[in-house]
């Protein structure tokens, strides 16, 4: 417990500030340019594309490395516990966030305040959805449903009881079409940005 606390320690301190342009996702990888091999990598891996993977991160986090809700108030003013264990880049839960080390190696720096981790567990995540609900993964609004209020609350359609949470899974599915639109004028930057990569050998 003792060393796992310290990695994740460890990661926020060393986590980058959020990006200064979140508007577009050519400027986020201009800026963070190692986020655009986590995507990708995710992406091969478990099949999500990268857009969609930044638009579950933006409306998650604001891309904030450390975030977690608000804590509740004790008679209105004491700070109290938080609503839930939401915690950083993708909010991951402490539950799911288990599941996905049991599955995938309980790795000393394997954090939730690390990019590289959080674009990982939402393409595992999605994966998930996808082989379980035949959710497709051209469709960010249904699959930020299931990833929202879990793969069972999706099966019993809790979502068409919480309006506010449709309309940001609509928000979610516009910024992830817009971001994918955006890629696909600036993707070859960084699919070509080491030094000892040039252009067509590594796309």
């Amino acid at each position: 417990m003792v060393i796992g606390t310290w990695a994740t320690l460890r990661f926020s301190l060393l986590a980058p500030d959020p990006p200064v342009n979140p508007e577009d996702l050519c400027e986020i990888f201009r800026e963070h340019t190692v986020w655009y091999d986590y995507a990708s990598n995710s992406q091969k891996r478990w099949g999500t594309p990268i857009a969609t993977q930044m638009a579950f991160v933006y409306y998650e986090s604001s891309f904030r490395s450390h975030a977690q809700p608000p804590r509740t108030r004790l008679w209105g003013f004491i700070p109290w516990r938080r609503p839930t264990t939401a915690y950083g880049y993708a909010q991951a839960l402490d539950p799911a966030w288990g599941e996905y080390l049991a599955a995938n190696g309980d790795g000393l720096f394997t954090v939730r305040t690390d990019m590289e981790y959080a674009l990982d567990f939402v393409g595992w995540y999605n994966h998930l959805t996808h082989r379980e609900l035949d959710i497709a993964f051209h469709k960010p609004r249904e699959l930020y449903l299931a990833y929202h209020e879990g793969r069972g609350g999706y099966a019993r359609k809790s979502f068409t009881r919480k309006p506010a949470v449709t309309a940001l899974a609509a928000k979610v599915q516009n910024r992830a079409f817009r971001y994918d639109n955006q890629l696909k004028s600036c993707e070859q930057e960084f699919q070509c940005w080491r030094w000892y990569q040039f252009w067509p050998f590594c796309g």
